[in-house]
């Protein structure tokens, strides 16, 4: 009962010791290598310690089988890990390209996002006149009034129905989003059901081809053009606003987006706040996307945390395995160390660092296949408007990284408690065992 309080009470602490271990800033861990090096490397139990992790590894390709489980599991956990990680990265990273700090988005009061706006065509000429919009050469301001509809096309993976956003554009659209560019055919003109494709959207759903023709809304429309934009307007279909209005009975706009500058927002804003009749809120294209991208990817990281968590449980309980043969295996040279001399700490590191360098090993693997199988894996998702976002994983350094101390925590912990019974296990009775 005394060795299942102690026992309870070291894993609580150790628990408590890997909630602290992930979330430890780099800096943080270089500082414990460097500690633990010295000691290893300056003091008497160090050295009895780094001599026993020798014994022990060298016996390692007699135990390559068992130690295998260990690896396996834990790559698998990061793998997984990583990967859930790498989707939420990579959906806020193409939303957040989408916006900037010198385009204004323009919204309907209260509203958080287009689906719930509406801007009357009344509201256009006021906004139209007011100070901190950027003009063209010509002296016209840059602004686009603009309008989505939710339509259906074939996925190219399966042919089942999507949800594709379809995009009504004012005339000057392209030339306020200055990042998004033309790059086959040429833009859908005005009064005609055209149709602009983003790239995004042509490698995920059928029937995107310039020159194709498709029936949306019992109307034709033809694909005239492609453009890129590196951000999250690349799922879309632009058209012509007003042709898009007529075709779906929309009597009304849902955004403006103004191009003011980093100098003429603060103007615009203040402005548009200012005049009674529109009653309207006024964000960078920035603190806008940000803010969209924002809940997906906190549920991703829930989402990865826990299922990463539960496959944790069950990598800890393979080492603790794995660990519990070595030691058994190892118990009469585990011993003959300690009648030598090596005393429980050294012993108990011993064990700690074998299990270790086999996390080690596991979450270099599993963040290497997450790295080859998902970074730039092209995928889709149900964005804010109920349409699919197009968008590709991300397999950043920082997410290796977490996946790593993921790797080393659940190793600390599978290498504890075998460790421990090597140091109390009696030597007597270790040296009977064959």
């Amino acid at each position: 009962m005394k060795n299942l309080l102690k026992n309870l009470a070291v894993l609580l602490v150790m628990l408590a010791a890997l909630g602290v271990w992930i979330a430890l800033p780099w800096q943080g861990v270089l500082a414990v290598a460097v500690l633990l090096g010295l000691w290893l490397a300056f003091t008497r139990t160090g050295r009895l310690a780094l001599e026993a992790t020798r014994v022990g590894i060298a016996s390692l390709p007699q135990r390559w089988g068992a130690s295998s489980v260990v690896i396996v599991g834990i790559a698998g956990v990061v793998g997984v890990l990583v990967a859930m990680l790498a989707m939420g990265e990579g959906f806020q990273a193409t939303l957040d390209a989408a916006g900037n700090d010198e385009t204004a988005i323009v919204l309907r009061g209260g509203s958080q996002a287009e689906t719930n706006s509406v801007i009357t065509r009344s509201q256009i000429p006021l906004l139209t006149s007011l100070p901190g919009i950027e003009k063209d050469a010509d002296g016209r301001p840059l602004i686009s009034a603009e309008l989505s509809q939710v339509v259906n096309l074939q996925s190219r993976a399966d042919g089942s129905d999507t949800n594709v956003q379809f995009r009504g554009i004012g005339e000057d659209a392209f030339r306020v989003r200055q990042n998004v560019r033309v790059v086959e055919g040429r833009a859908p003109a005005p009064g005609l059901r055209e149709i602009a494709a983003g790239r995004g959207a042509q490698a995920q759903f059928r029937g995107l081809e310039v020159g194709n023709t498709l029936m949306l809304g019992n109307q034709q429309w033809t694909v005239v053009g492609a453009f890129e934009s590196g951000d999250a307007y690349e799922s879309e279909l632009w058209s012509d606003a007003q042709t898009l209005a007529t075709s779906y009975n929309r009597g009304a706009y849902q955004s403006v987006l103004v191009r003011t500058g980093k100098e003429g927002f603060e103007t615009f804003k203040a402005a548009v706040e200012a005049d009674p009749q529109l009653k309207l809120d006024v964000f960078t294209t920035r603190a806008y996307f940000a803010k969209q991208s924002g809940g997906l990817k906190r549920l991703l990281e829930i989402l990865g945390t826990v299922i990463g968590g539960i496959m944790a449980v069950g990598a800890v309980f393979g080492a603790l395995n794995t660990m519990y043969a070595a030691v058994a295996a190892r118990a009469r040279e585990i011993a003959t160390m300690r009648a030598l001399g090596f005393r429980g700490t050294p012993v108990v590191t011993a064990v700690m660092l074998e299990t270790l360098l086999l996390a080690l090993l596991g979450g270099v693997v599993g963040g290497l296949m997450a790295w080859l199988l998902f970074n730039n894996f092209s995928a889709s998702t149900l964005g804010n408007n109920f349409s699919q976002v197009v968008f590709q994983f991300r397999v950043t350094p920082e997410l290796l990284w977490t996946g790593l101390k993921w790797a080393l925590g659940i190793g600390l912990i599978g290498g504890l408690f075998p460790a421990l019974r090597a140091a109390r296990l009696p030597i007597t009775t270790a040296l009977r065992e064959v």
